[in-house]
């Protein structure tokens, strides 16, 4: 219940970034959702936004709560993108991709004015990796794929990474994200050199994004029980 107290947190303190007649995009996962329901309760007192959802669920939610929506084709300026993450360091660097909607949650982030991760407390880190990078790749040839993911990891720094494909549930069938690709999961430790990491992972034929995101981040928002602090950054 803390933890989720503070995701409430961080998710209120972004609601106030938000003005009239924007375009926002919206993140996926658990702290994204308690924005999702808090920008419901503006819309519903009168303000005038469109919602751009980063994933089918996000945009069933978002449905749900009554907020209107626009589709990306028709989208020509996203002025705040809100999103959660699952570690962010000093310097704003992400891992996102636990929900599976990496590459559309960094789509529409690179594509707005404005991006804010909102996190609780234990989503800051001195250094990213102890959560699995995910890295979202076709189905065809992901195990090609995935050993020269493993050697791009290793080749820039990252000590003995394992590489694991993302199975859904318990029933050992691959977990297919909403672009229709699969997803390896890239247990790190520590990723020592991000830019590095994040530019030899692009250059792999068959990964099609991974969750490490640089210099997208402008603000970021980190909650707690007792409120939240708002970090400014460059990007």
């Amino acid at each position: 219940m803390a933890q989720d107290d503070a995701k409430r947190n961080a998710a209120a303190a972004a609601v106030d970034f938000v003005e009239d007649g924007m375009t926002i995009g919206l993140g996926t996962g658990s702290t994204a959702a308690f924005f999702v329901e808090f920008l419901a309760d503006e819309v519903a007192d009168g303000l005038l936004i469109k919602g751009v959802p980063t994933s089918e669920a996000t945009q069933r939610l978002a449905e749900s709560h009554g907020i209107p929506l626009l589709p990306v084709e028709q989208v020509e300026r996203i002025h705040l993108t809100v999103d959660g993450a699952d570690e962010v360091d000093p310097h704003a660097n992400l891992i996102k991709g636990g929900g599976a909607a990496l590459l559309r949650e960094k789509i529409i982030a690179d594509a707005s004015d404005h991006m804010i991760v909102i996190a609780d407390a234990g989503k800051a880190v001195d250094v990213l990796g102890k959560f699995p990078l995910p890295v979202e790749v076709t189905p065809f040839g992901f195990t090609i794929t995935a050993k020269k993911v493993y050697d791009a990891l290793s080749a820039t720094g990252v000590s003995k990474p394992n590489v694991k494909l993302r199975e859904l549930g318990q029933s050992g069938a691959p977990l297919v994200t909403d672009g229709g690709n699969y997803i390896l999961d890239c247990a790190c430790k520590a990723i020592p050199n991000v830019r590095e990491t994040a530019v030899a992972l692009s250059m792999i034929p068959g990964v099609v994004e991974h969750g490490l995101f640089i210099n997208i981040a402008r603000t970021v928002i980190i909650g707690d029980d007792d409120g939240a602090e708002i970090l400014e950054f460059e990007s």
